[in-house]
């Protein structure tokens, strides 16, 4: 239906029946007021006529006052007489009759209260007295009908509601658009709620919009159809538009677009979405940049293009959606030998795996390659310095490089520096100067080369090495301590046995032999570190072995630390030194302890970690395999990120001086490195600290049980006094007392020791015992002692390195003469060290080992077993 002119419609037919039924004043209120005059007569006529007079008086008295106030009131506007209007009444009845929009309001029966003009011309109402609500009014449409429910349920519960609809039913069957609008209204005099219709005619707002949307579709249709390509993409990378040109170039479906299914990523090679996705400028700015790039086919294929990319950017200087033309240059290209080269160096430039840019003297950047863009997104953009895209520690070498460039210098040291917004990022920085008159815009080029990858690789060589050399000193250094040490507890031994505890310099001698202990401890721990000590590994439960821990930590970490220990289920058995696993905890616990000296918690967790855990948890340096994680965690000031890779370096610590060795650490490191675990700490300053320990998960077969329980009654130590407190056994032993043990013995032992003073000292006590010494101060001497005694020797007791020829080579020789010789190895290095040297054949039987230093009781002790062995 045409929109129908008002002034058609006669203005006389809009209908009010509001105030129908009005009357001036109110009955009950009359009826009350003659109720009263009558009962006031009454009330007289039985008081009496004398008595009334004083009465009468006062009700005349009253109604007189009444009419004044009366009179009063209607002088002041505080009263009207019925039937009179304000005045503002009529000249809103005139607004509402003449809008624009058809109004209607209606009664909660649905009964029409009031129609304007412009409600019954959209309705094509004939008698205004039979007008028609709107559930009424387009009865005959299905559509409009079910849109109208929607807005009569709306108005029931209270709220406003609008719909726009077709029209097809009125009396001229044209088609029209209206939109109804519903509101509810309170009547005042009832307290029933109206509800006001609003009906207005949108047929051409619709029109308007279909011309444009026609015209819209024009334009898709004609850039689908473009010579040239075009596409759109957001600053996340999502394609939202591409036209059927440029699909058909790239053998890309269209029905990706839009659905999340197309990336930049996808049509664009190499690094060159960087390049689109990471343009900057300045808040509200529109930008438009002209790019040379290459698009690749969904098969690959590469395809040289031109782009004029447009993007503008918000009042927050976030990039919207991009608008980009894009122009196949294979297609457009022409004879021209300069075009020609502008295009093939265009794709060199775009395409090189060296991040270039182009830089004036102070920095600022000038042009970048994809390649630049990808590495640094942030340092993009019109004001921004490559200098941003440095960590600030390492501005200043390549600033000074971009001068030197700038003035003219050629040859530039390249400049090593860690990236911005990380600290595991590094590049090299190649810095040349252009070759212009001009270089104010372009003063230098700065090619990067990003070495993250070289430089951990470099890092872990050096400290590979750096552990090696000090881990090959520290043992040096044991070895030659070890001797010393010997010598002294063999002599405080000697001193010992001719003292008695009554005589004055007993105390001093006991002084001088713990001290020597406590040497040989920080010995153990050097040789802990450089892996070189011996370990006895059995099968453990470490959830077991924690558990036997939990009283002896408690006590040694203090009141002060509440102390944790949770274990997984079912904890998978690991094979390791029970003594040296109770040393990484303990020593742990102490590094624990000082770093909460306000108290704190300290938390001892187990689990088991499969393979493809480990390999997730991408641990530098540990294979995926099986392992059991002991992690011990702390609540204390936590490592700076400065020292942390250095906390396992032998004396390096952090405490005052004379309150730490520095080898708690080193010792823990080199005791799970020699147990074949691995250890990573975590910690940062102010969230504590976590060392996780994995080691590998151990599945022992029938025989290996069966040596595994053997080793445990062969290794309890033969003096109890020298088992080390809280050791725990494999099985309990009874062993004598010490003044018990028969330590006296018969045979001939050749002694072999490059030190004279320990040598002398090893032969006199085990002279002192009973047995016959033959001496000599290295192999080479003791095949010559052996062969001057014609081979009659029970036992070989020997050290490891020697000069001339070590203990190995002179344990080959001696076999050939006497394949049933027995020998005892004595050392500062750990079997496995030396192991390797002898025979591939050799029964481990024929030999022991005693780790140095060892005391008089534990030499002639395990002599004397070697001795019953061989018997």
């Amino acid at each position: 239906m045409a929109t129908q002119d008002l002034s058609e419609i006669t203005r006389a037919t809009s209908v009010d029946r509001s105030s129908s039924g009005d009357r001036g004043g109110s009955i009950g209120m009359v009826l009350l007021v003659a109720i009263a005059l009558v009962g006031a007569a009454v009330g007289l006529l039985l008081v009496g006529r004398g008595n009334a007079g004083p009465y009468i008086l006062g009700l005349l008295a009253f109604l007189a006052m009444a009419g004044v106030f009366s009179l009063f009131a209607l002088a002041t506007g505080i009263l009207r007489v019925a039937g009179k209007d304000t005045g503002a009444s009529p000249m809103l009845k005139m607004v509402v009759d003449d809008a624009v929009d058809g109004l209607l309001v209606t009664d909660p029966r649905g009964r029409v209260i009031y129609a304007n003009a412009a409600y019954l011309g959209l309705v094509e109402a004939s008698d205004p007295n039979d007008v028609r609500p709107v559930e009424r009014a387009f009865i005959g449409d299905p559509d409009v009908s079910e849109a109208v429910y929607r807005l009569l349920k709306a108005a029931r519960e209270g709220r406003h509601a609008q719909e726009e609809v077709r029209v097809t039913s009125l009396k001229k069957k044209a088609a029209s658009w209206l939109r109804l609008r519903v509101r509810p209204l309170g009547d005042a005099k009832g307290g029933s709620k109206l509800t006001l219709w609003t009906v207005t005619d949108v047929t051409r707002d619709r029109e308007r919009q279909e011309n444009i949307f026609q015209e819209l579709q024009h334009a898709i249709d004609y850039l689908d159809h473009a010579p040239a390509g075009f596409f759109s993409v957001d600053a996340n990378g999502d394609i939202g538009y591409l036209n059927a040109t440029l699909a058909s170039w790239l053998d890309h479906d269209l029905a990706q677009v839009g659905s999340g299914g197309l990336k930049l990523a996808d049509i664009v090679s190499g690094n060159g979405a960087s390049l689109i996705t990471t343009l900057a400028a300045a808040p509200g700015e529109v930008k438009t940049e002209v790019m040379d790039i290459d698009f690749k086919t969904r098969g690959g294929r590469t395809v040289p293009v031109r782009l004029f990319h447009k993007v503008a950017f918000g009042a927050n200087g976030v990039p919207g959606a991009s608008r980009t033309l894009v122009l196949n240059r294979a297609r457009g290209e022409t004879d021209d030998p300069q075009r020609t080269a502008e295009v093939r160096f265009m794709r060199f430039f775009q395409s090189t795996p060296m991040a270039i840019a182009t830089v004036d003297k102070a920095g600022k950047i000038s042009r970048t390659n994809a390649l630049f863009a990808r590495m640094f997104p942030g340092a993009l953009g019109d004001g921004r310095s490559i200098l941003a895209a440095v960590s600030e520690r390492d501005r200043e070498p390549l600033e000074s490089a971009i001068r030197q460039a700038a003035a003219g210098q050629s040859e530039v040291a390249p400049v090593d520096a860690g990236l911005s917004g990380s600290g595991e990022r590094y590049g090299r920085f190649y810095v040349s100067p252009v070759e212009e008159e001009d270089r104010d815009a372009e003063a230098a080029i700065v090619y990067v080369l990003e070495i993250t990858g070289q430089r951990s690789l470099e890092n872990q060589v050096n400290q590979r090495a750096r552990m090696e050399s000090v881990g090959q000193l520290a043992g040096g250094i044991a070895h030659d301590f070890n001797n010393v040490l010997s010598a002294i507890m063999m002599a405080t031994d000697f001193l010992l046995n001719a003292h008695k505890p009554t005589d004055p310099s007993f105390q001093d001698i006991m002084q001088i032999k713990q001290n020597a202990n406590r040497a040989a401890s920080l010995v153990r721990q050097l040789l802990a570190f450089s892996r070189r000590q011996t370990l006895r590994p059995q099968v453990l439960d470490l959830g077991e072995r924690l558990e036997d821990l939990r009283i002896m930590l408690s006590r040694l970490i203090g009141e002060k630390v509440k102390l944790e220990v949770k274990h997984d289920r079912d904890l998978w058995p690991v094979k390791a030194d029970i003594s040296q696993f109770e040393q990484v905890i303990v020593n742990l616990a102490v590094n624990a302890r000082d770093a909460m000296p306000n108290g704190g918690k300290l938390d001892i967790r187990t689990a088991n970690v499969d393979a493809g855990a480990a390999a997730r948890m991408q641990y530098k340096g540990m294979p995926a395999a099986d392992y059991v994680l002991v992690e011990v965690a702390d609540t204390g000031t936590g490592i700076p990120a400065d020292i942390i890779d250095k906390i396992f370096d032998p004396f390096f610590s952090t405490k005052e001086v004379g309150k730490g060795t520095g080898l708690g650490l080193s010792t823990v490191y080199g005791i799970v490195k020699q147990t074949g675990g691995f250890v990573y700490p975590d910690s940062a300053p102010g969230r504590g600290t976590t060392f996780r320990i994995f080691l590998p998960r151990h599945v022992p077969d029938v025989a290996e049980q069966a040596m595994d329980v053997a080793s445990q009654v062969k290794d309890v130590p033969i003096f109890a006094d020298e088992e080390p407190a809280g050791s725990p056994r494999a099985e309990p032993v009874a062993l004598a007392p010490p003044a018990a043990a028969d330590l006296t013995g018969q045979g001939t032992i050749l002694l072999v020791e490059d030190e004279e003073g320990l040598r002398a000292l090893n032969a006199r006590g085990l002279t002192s015992r009973g047995y016959s010494v033959l001496e000599a101060g290295n192999g080479v001497e003791a095949i010559e002692v052996l062969a001057q005694n014609g081979g009659r020797v029970d036992l070989v007791v020997s050290d490891v390195v020697m000069p001339e020829m070590d203990g190995p080579t002179m344990l080959k020789e001696m076999r050939k003469r006497n394949p049933a010789l027995k020998i005892i190895f004595v050392s500062g290095y750990a079997e496995e060290a030396f192991a390797k040297s002898l025979p591939p054949n050799d029964d481990r039987k024929q030999f022991s080992f005693l780790p140095k230093p060892f005391t008089l009781r534990q030499l002639v002790g395990a002599v004397k077993e070697a001795m019953k062995e061989s018997g």
